[in-house]
């Protein structure tokens, strides 16, 4: 009689394979997080992955916004489906150069609720890492829900060289969050790309002054304070919102605008600063095996805990 313990082990270890297989082909990561809902994420994510398509980079963008899965939305592509490959699911092409996998394409319906909980959204996490057909790419950029929950821990523990791009917006509320980010990014020992201010500042369609909506600065002065490097601001504009609800990526669309060219020179910012970091090792995704194990009420698997030893019951 077969042990389904030993069955389950083996199944945890092919799916690992495949996951570092993946990953191996990917040059690299960008994890799009914030602490706080509503402060752009989404769109960042969305533009920054057409951005380096549109300058010939090979993109993949990956939703893991599993209970809000917005991307395909914003790139006008979430009547498409998913079909099988020969080696594994084949993603969306979204246009040239770029990829797209989101839970959006999983549902029934368009205005089901995701009702999950920990052990399935991890699962879903590494199949979407592992049985996609991602091929070879410049770029995965993963687009994470608010918060330092289970779906940005599991991309901490799988995806090693992965980097943290933070989002916020200038006020106090928001910036808050964006600190938490970056302590878990911290914790959990990713690297932090840097820190990008969203929504600074509106230009008056009339008189042309700036207001600031949503205070100024803010996001500036963080990064100084959290020794992380500051990207970049994007201003609001309209067009932004049009750009989203029509599925047209803005820096693609409104190639003019002060957006797209504030976002242009954030995108200069990270690929200059990704040129710098060595090719890496496919060693290093191996699972480590030190750390500290938590047992979760829900969850019979464990998983590598934070340095805080919080997440969870012990």
């Amino acid at each position: 009689m077969e042990n389904p313990d030993v069955n389950s082990k083996n199944e945890s270890n092919e799916n690992q394979d495949k996951v570092l297989e993946n990953l191996s082909r990917i040059k690299h990561t960008i994890v799009v997080m914030s602490g706080k809902g509503g402060v752009g994420k989404t769109t960042v994510a969305a533009n920054l992955a057409s951005s380096l398509a549109e300058k010939g980079d090979k993109v993949g963008l990956l939703d893991v916004d599993l209970h809000g899965p917005n991307v395909p939305k914003m790139l006008g592509i979430e009547n498409e489906v998913l079909t099988a490959g020969d080696s594994g699911i084949v993603p969306v092409v979204a246009h040239h150069n770029l990829k797209v996998i989101s839970m959006a394409y999983l549902l029934q319906e368009k205005d089901i609720a995701v009702v999950w909980r920990g052990p399935m959204k991890i699962g879903a996490i590494k199949q979407f890492l592992g049985e996609v057909e991602w091929g070879e790419l410049d770029y995965l950029i993963i687009d994470l829900p608010p918060g330092t929950g289970d779906e940005p821990l599991s991309i901490a523990q799988e995806v090693k060289d992965a980097h943290a791009l933070i989002i916020t917006t200038p006020q106090d509320v928001a910036l808050m969050d964006a600190r938490r980010s970056v302590s878990f990014a911290r914790l959990v020992n990713m690297k932090i790309l840097g820190m990008v201010e969203n929504m600074s500042g509106l230009s008056c369609p009339h008189c042309h002054e700036n207001i600031d909506l949503f205070k100024e600065g803010g996001g500036e002065r963080a990064a100084t304070d959290l020794d992380i490097p500051f990207l970049g601001k994007l201003p609001i504009e309209p067009e932004i919102v049009r750009s989203g609800d029509s599925g047209l990526p803005f820096v693609l669309s409104h190639q003019e605008s002060q957006s797209a060219q504030a976002f242009d020179r954030i995108v200069k910012n990270i690929s200059e600063f990704l040129d710098l970091v060595p090719d890496k090792d496919p060693s290093k995704d191996a699972p480590k095996k030190e750390g500290l194990k938590v047992s979760h009420k829900d969850c019979h698997e464990e998983r590598d805990a934070c340095k805080s030893g919080i997440c969870g019951g012990h």
